[in-house]
């Protein structure tokens, strides 16, 4: 099984309703943080639970930053690796 598929899609934030255009690496909306349980392995669209994932905390490990995330429905946990246009006032509120 492929561990990343590239999958190109612009949405609307279901937490915040903002519209954001996908670049094909875009897992999370930039303005909240939040996204939807959608892949088993990134891109691949093959998870069944489509439950909301909670943005819980944050890492940086060297100067790789990472918002952690926690699905509402489920309870699946997962690292998103941050881009430079995510609301750095969101992620500086949650817990390290």
């Amino acid at each position: 099984m492929k561990k990343f598929t590239r999958t190109i899609e612009d949405f609307t934030c279901e937490h915040c309703n903002t519209l954001v255009k996908g670049t094909g690496y875009t897992n999370h909306c930039p303005q909240c943080l939040w996204s939807k349980h959608v892949d088993i392995n990134p891109g691949d669209r093959a998870e069944e639970c489509g439950g909301m994932m909670k943005p819980v905390g944050y890492q940086k490990i060297s100067n790789n930053e990472r918002v952690m995330q926690q699905c509402q429905k489920c309870g699946f946990d997962r690292p998103c690796k941050l881009q430079p246009e995510d609301n750095r006032e969101v992620l500086y509120t949650l817990e390290n």
